[in-house]
């Protein structure tokens, strides 16, 4: 499988400069200034995380499985069913799925356990692009408790059992 690296984020620290560089294929260059910033203390002791780029690696799966089966077929031959967890990636995975022989809409790692939305992969539901027409059962969903990408960059809760193509990691 291909990596499709995605964006590229470069900060550069002066003693009171910040200067961030990003680069995206998606969105236009966009270049920030900071003068005269303080830095966090934890960034001195070396206990904060810059992360320069990220490379996300998505493969669209052109069978028709339930979200079980899809979720199943992910961890056995890649790593996950995808997890889009900011507005660049769901970006990138509407761009991957705009092939006329994908389905409307795909199966993503979103499911609605308990009484909240989470990712397979446990990261926290923060970024979200749920549907603006608003279906009344995604707050409380009876029948349709996992998420899809639909092909307009948008969240829909469907049915599990609905048949549809997906993407994994």
């Amino acid at each position: 499988a291909r990596c499709s690296c995605a964006v590229f984020t470069l900060f550069m620290v002066t003693f009171d400069h910040l200067f961030i560089f990003i680069y995206s294929q998606l969105l236009p260059f966009q270049f920030h200034f900071h003068s005269g910033i303080r830095l966090d203390p934890s960034f001195a002791s070396g206990n904060a995380k810059l992360q320069g780029f990220f490379c996300l690696n998505l493969i669209v799966v052109q069978e028709e499985k339930t979200w079980e089966e899809a979720l199943e077929h992910c961890r056995e031959n890649h790593d996950d069913l995808t997890s889009l967890l900011s507005e660049t990636e769901n970006l990138l995975a509407q761009r991957e799925i705009q092939d006329p022989t994908v389905t409307q809409r795909v199966w993503v790692g979103l499911r609605f356990l308990g009484d909240t939305w989470l990712w397979v992969n446990g990261d926290p539901l923060e970024f979200q692009a749920w549907n603006q027409t608003g279906d009344p059962d995604q707050q409380n969903p009876v029948q349709k408790r996992c998420g899809a990408l639909s092909k307009q960059g948008e969240w829909e809760n469907r049915d599990c059992q609905e048949k549809l193509n997906f993407i994994c990691i």
